[in-house]
């Protein structure tokens, strides 16, 4: 399955899933929208990131989270290096979110599969095969995403939420491509950690 029938895939299922709890559930169900700053540590690369971005949620009830945030991350990556081959990056992620509320604070754990595009970037390659990441990635390429981690909400008003969050970001690479000194011929699974800390209100 292509990324692109993955995400129509992603979206259709996050449609059901939001019409059928919302017909079961509709009494109890809260908004909230927020906006974050993230910031990301690329294991493959060893270059940080940072962007910024909104989020909507939906809690059919106080357990349960659904939510799709969009981040935009506008540098040139990685700036620790000479050669930059993403001119920026944008980030989607849609999922749940899943933990009780203690009064005023709500611990989670949450799973949200999603997508990162690498904008385009115009560098010097090495015409070998199979070509180096970098170069892939710098024509322009857009990921399988999946962050897998925890945070907390803490309701410092009657609506107002402070959200801090961090978790492992899984970024699916192509294959064959060259990295670290090696050929490898299939796709493949990176680790980044991943911080994100934002507010939002409910409603």
């Amino acid at each position: 399955m292509d990324l692109r029938a993955l995400n129509f895939v992603l979206f259709a299922s996050f449609v059901v899933f939001f019409s059928f709890v919302s017909s079961t559930a509709a009494y109890a169900q809260r908004f909230d929208a927020g906006a974050q700053i993230a910031v990301a540590h690329s294991s493959e690369f060893d270059a940080g990131d940072v962007g910024f971005g909104g989020r909507f949620a939906w809690h059919p009830i106080d357990l349960v989270g659904v939510e799709a945030e969009m981040n935009v991350y506008p540098g040139t990556f990685p700036s620790s290096r000479s050669v930059a081959f993403s001119s920026g990056r944008v980030e989607g992620l849609f999922g749940v979110t899943a933990g009780p509320r203690f009064a005023r604070v709500r611990p989670f754990a949450k799973l949200r599969p999603g997508f990162l595009t690498f904008r385009r970037q115009t560098i010097a390659c090495i015409l070998i095969f199979p070509p180096p990441l970098s170069c892939q990635l710098a024509s322009g390429r857009t990921v399988f995403a999946l962050d897998i981690g925890g945070g907390v909400e803490i309701f410092a008003t009657g609506r107002t939420i402070v959200r801090i969050d961090a978790s492992d970001r899984l970024l699916k690479y192509p294959g064959p491509s060259f990295r670290d000194g090696r050929a490898t011929q299939e796709s493949f699974f990176s680790h980044d950690f991943r911080f994100s800390a934002g507010a939002g209100v409910r409603f």
